[in-house]
């Protein structure tokens, strides 16, 4: 419970209450003692009133009215003549003087703490101003002892009503919140769970009722929330049952593209001039929509396994790319070259950053072969205070401007005719894995130019 938000409200009202109750505890002790004073010289000034009726008083008479009075003498200023109206004898030296009549509130604010945490008992004067205008002061001598036990009495009586009152306060404060606050909010959060059991259930989207602006606000988010996650998931859901079928169309019609290329195996050995001028063109259509097929059904397949990082030289992997691509130029001034130093490390899964690496190299030579002319493709690297940086640079057209719009896109960033776009898209997502990022970098008549970047701490991209 006292975890609770409600239960943190009661705790920090009641403790906001007592600590309002200290701040005013001192002044209300000043003005007490200032007042039991006070009542002290009223009643002295009453016991002089028998005085002066009566010149002569009993011993006991006198001593009957002091004690009534709580004092031990009286003196009336009165007429610029100081009197001893009655008195009695005095148990000690008198300790401290108090003067009622110009007192500051910082004064009887620190003579109030100074009386009620002395504990020892001492003779005092007390002087004020008579009531009534019966005369210019009066004066008295009391123990300090039942004035500091009456402070006491007072303090504890506040001290308790304070604490009753808190505990009131935060008590009503408590079902006020509860009401207004945690209720509602209970609602939320069971909706939330509600909504993650059945997400596809639009009963467990919730409607906005909250009366409080800030919770209806909230609700209204999580409501947009919601119905735009279960949206997406029903797309997802359509997606994935469309990303199934094409995969067995793709399989199946691999299978048959398969056996029709084996067909153009005899037909470019046909005598006819015609036929063995038509079967190039059909044996590269064939190749493409087999490639097609084995790409998409690599996409569908599950998601990359997590990366396995460790230290990998970056030389080393653009040398093995080089090597593999250089095997495939066919006749031409097409030269691919690895720049990268060879003290050059980084933490990358090897195999991952060898396809990537692959992908953005084959891309390029295959760029340059379309054209027709000579041209380079370099692979160089290096690093930075937060990176290690790869770059795959070529000296050819640059991508159309509709390729850049939708480079990393499945099925959209193709370059080349025929292509999928597949390879940009499972590159960038390779690595997106290592936690950095797959960025064309410039593209233009006088070349492309691609970067790999990879984190050297924990921060993604």
């Amino acid at each position: 419970m006292l975890n609770s938000l409600s239960g943190r409200f009661l705790i920090l009202t009641v403790a906001f209450v007592m600590l309002a109750e200290v701040l005013i505890f001192v002044p209300s002790i000043a003005r007490f003692r200032q007042d039991f004073l006070q009542n002290r010289l009223e009643r002295a000034q009453i016991a002089s009133l028998a005085l002066l009726a009566d010149d002569m008083l009993a011993t006991d008479l006198e001593t009957e009215l002091l004690e009534n009075a709580g004092v031990y003498n009286v003196v009336l200023r009165r007429d610029e003549v100081r009197q001893l109206m009655l008195s009695s004898p005095i148990p000690g030296q008198i300790g401290q003087s108090y003067d009622l009549r110009q007192a500051s509130p910082w004064i009887l604010m620190r003579d109030a703490l100074l009386r009620f945490f002395m504990s020892e008992n001492e003779v005092i004067r007390v002087i004020g101003e008579p009531v009534k205008e019966a005369g210019l002061l009066i004066e008295v001598t009391m123990d300090s002892q039942p004035l500091r036990m009456a402070m006491i009495d007072y303090g504890a009586r506040i001290l308790l009503l304070s604490l009753v009152i808190s505990i009131i306060t935060a008590f009503f404060l408590f079902l006020a919140v509860r009401a207004i606050l945690v209720r509602p909010i209970r609602g939320v959060v069971d909706y939330m769970q509600r909504y993650a059991r059945a997400p596809e259930d639009v009963r467990g989207i919730i409607t906005p009722n909250s009366g409080v602006t800030e919770l209806r606000e909230a609700e209204e988010a999580l409501q947009m929330l919601q119905r735009q996650l279960t949206q997406a998931l029903r797309q997802r859901e359509r997606l994935a049952q469309l990303g199934g079928a094409v995969a067995k169309v793709s399989h199946d019609l691999r299978n048959i593209l398969t056996s029709a290329q084996l067909f153009t195996d005899r037909i470019e050995t046909s005598e006819d001039p015609l036929v063995r001028r038509m079967a190039p063109k059909l044996v590269n259509s064939i190749t493409r929509a087999v490639s097609l097929c084995e790409s998409t059904l690599a996409f569908g397949r599950a998601e990359e396994p997590s990366p396995m990082l460790t230290m990998v030289r970056l030389h080393m992997v653009a040398e093995d790319v080089v090597a593999s691509e250089r095997l495939a130029l066919g006749e031409g001034a097409i030269e691919i070259v690895n720049e990268v130093p060879e003290t050059l490390s980084a933490r990358a899964d090897p195999e991952q950053l060898f396809r990537v690496v692959m992908n953005l190299v084959r891309n390029a030579r295959q760029a340059l072969e379309a054209t027709g002319q000579a041209g380079l493709v370099a692979v160089s690297g290096h690093e930075t205070e937060a990176d290690w940086v790869i770059e795959v640079r070529d000296t050819g057209p640059g991508l159309p401007l509709k390729a850049r719009e939708n480079l990393f896109t499945p099925f959209q960033g193709g370059v080349r005719k025929g292509g999928s776009g597949l390879g940009l898209a499972i590159s960038a997502e390779l690595v997106r894995g290592h936690g950095g990022a797959l960025v064309l970098k410039d593209s233009g008549p006088s070349g492309t130019a691609f970067e790999i970047r990879l984190p050297k701490g924990g921060e993604t991209f």
